[in-house]
């Protein structure tokens, strides 16, 4: 497969599974665009090889999928656009691989005790994604700009972990910590089991003041990042941020069904990122 090929296939896989992501990389210039496309299949790829059950040897073929970071040791059509936009944009490979290392956790860790335990997961599936980011985007190159993207990818993962609330505990992972359930006296089987009570509300009022946190702690990386690039970050903000509202809107429903935001609501929230961003211009 050629490069131009590649590239396309990658922009196919985003545009149909980046839900919420893909209205922030269509702001984004072409050449920027296209490369976040890349490492976005990628990162679908390997988080797929470690939710599909179906998969046969699921943890030989991440290993494997795990030494296509640094080389393509097998034929896949998106490792050629992959291999280009590390190369083009001089992305650190360890970010890839402590992704890799996080999704493979999710074939044997269902439990996080305490809420260490669980940061160390959400910055190996999300932090590390922030800051690959962070470099298709262009950047400031200071410490603080790393340090936010790192507390930005925070923020997204519990935010998907308070979404995924009830499909995870439907296939028996509960990704809060322990720690907080016992703080508010929620047992393993309430949680699952996900019956309205006010043990389970303050437990979710809890998780999503941290969530938001960590929204605050990152709120100036948008300056740290080049000016084409900032209605695309402010875009999945806001999207996620919104997805993070309707969490705390729906209240322990949220322990029963999947919380998120219509085409609609993610049009309107990207398309007010982009106009500002072009008034700013």
């Amino acid at each position: 497969m050629n490069l131009q090929d590649s590239y396309d296939a990658c922009r196919d896989i985003t545009k149909e599974r980046a839900k919420n992501f893909y209205y922030g990389i269509r702001l984004l210039p072409k050449q920027r665009r296209d490369s976040l496309c890349a490492c976005y299949a990628f990162f679908r790829i390997s988080d797929d090889l470690s939710d599909d059950d179906s998969i046969p040897d699921q943890a030989q073929r991440l290993e494997t999928w795990k030494s296509s970071v640094r080389q393509a040791v097998e034929p896949h059509p998106v490792l050629p656009a992959f291999h280009d936009t590390i190369a083009k944009y001089h992305i650190p490979h360890r970010y890839f691989e402590e992704l890799l290392e996080g999704t493979t956790s999710d074939l044997t860790v269902t439990r996080y005790a305490t809420f260490d335990e669980l940061y160390g997961y959400c910055y190996r599936v999300a932090s590390t994604v922030g800051l690959v980011c962070l470099h298709v985007f262009g950047f400031d190159g200071s410490q603080e700009a790393l340090k936010q993207a790192e507390a930005r990818g925070i923020a997204f993962q519990l935010t998907n972990i308070l979404r995924d609330l009830a499909e995870d505990g439907e296939r028996g992972r509960i990704y809060l910590p322990l720690e907080d359930l016992q703080r508010f006296d929620v047992t393993e089987e309430m949680f699952l089991s996900g019956e309205d009570s006010p043990q389970l509300q303050a437990l979710l009022t809890f998780e999503v003041a941290r969530a938001k946190e960590y929204y605050e702690h990152s709120n100036r990386l948008s300056e740290r990042v080049e000016s084409e690039s900032r209605a695309s970050l402010e875009a999945m903000t806001g999207i996620y941020r919104a997805l993070l509202g309707k969490v705390e809107d729906m209240g322990t429903r949220v322990f029963r069904e999947r919380a998120k935001l219509s085409k609609l609501e993610k049009l309107s929230l990207a398309g007010k990122t982009a106009l500002s961003g072009l008034r700013g211009r």
